[in-house]
């Protein structure tokens, strides 16, 4: 065996006895950070399919009150226009007689 290879094994040997004396647990505040930075990138994924999410639901929500709105008044008749609304040629008509 070299002398170099003699210094090299001892050295092997010595870091295997070697202890670690570090401190193995997270620096103070890892657990926030990594959170944090977690949530900060979440909220910014896709902020244009966001808006436009919202503005659908707006839009939705104005039509069906505008619906019931324009509707008011047969809601409040109850079923007293609704017998004079079908005709007899009407699917509509046919379908709730037969049921």
């Amino acid at each position: 065996m070299k002398p170099s290879e003699f210094k090299w094994q001892r050295l092997v040997r010595a870091a295997r006895r070697a202890t670690d004396a570090r401190d193995e647990a997270a620096p103070y505040g890892f657990a926030t950070r990594v959170a944090a930075q977690a949530l900060a990138a979440r909220e910014s994924s896709n902020p244009l399919m966001e808006r436009l999410a919202w503005r659908a639901l707006g839009v939705a929500c104005l039509v069906a009150v505008l619906g019931v709105a324009a509707n008011y008044s047969l809601l409040q008749n109850g079923n007293a226009e609704v017998e004079g609304f079908f005709t007899p040629d009407d699917p509509a008509a046919i379908v709730l007689e037969v049921s």
